[in-house]
């Protein structure tokens, strides 16, 4: 498996922060807490909870972004078929979100889909993060399109096998 642990200087603080796939019921739970916190809590984009049948696949990586060692990011990825994987549910508590723990996250999960065979990752990224995808290296495709009822841009990443 892959981890990412980086330290990144700030004007203010240090900042440690490590990526991983989740280790045991405890880390899927906190996973899932986040993402619940920001897609239902946050945005409003489910009801209840946003699980759905990727979740109970065992094929899908879900993927813990800490900062000081708390559960502070998300990011779900899962094969489509063939060499074809999707990252989704990227998800940053907002008290973290200074702390840059998202590019890591995404870096993390298009590393893992090429380790795991892949040669292409797809998205669907709310529109206000285009920018943000753009500068790791993702192409948009096609036009933006309401998806859960939010603006997405389609975007794309070739993936690097090892």
């Amino acid at each position: 498996m892959t981890d990412v642990d980086l330290s990144r200087s700030s004007p203010t603080a240090e900042e440690t922060l490590a990526c991983r796939p989740v280790r045991g019921p405890v880390e899927l739970t906190a996973h899932h807490g986040i993402r619940r916190a920001v897609f239902v809590g946050e945005q409003g984009l489910f009801d209840v909870d946003d699980r759905d049948e990727h979740d109970e696949d065992p094929a899908t990586v879900h993927v813990l972004g800490f900062v000081h060692g708390e559960p502070a990011g998300t990011v779900r990825l899962y094969p489509l078929g063939g060499t074809l994987w999707k990252g989704d549910r990227l998800a940053v508590l907002p008290e973290h979100r200074r702390s840059h723990i998202g590019g890591p996250l995404v870096r993390l999960a298009v590393t893992l889909a090429g380790e795991r065979g892949g040669s292409r990752m797809e998205a669907q990224v709310q529109f206000p993060n285009v920018r943000f995808f753009v500068h790791l290296g993702w192409s948009p495709v096609g036009e933006p399109a309401d998806h859960v009822g939010v603006l997405h841009q389609r975007m794309t990443i070739p993936l690097a096998r090892p």
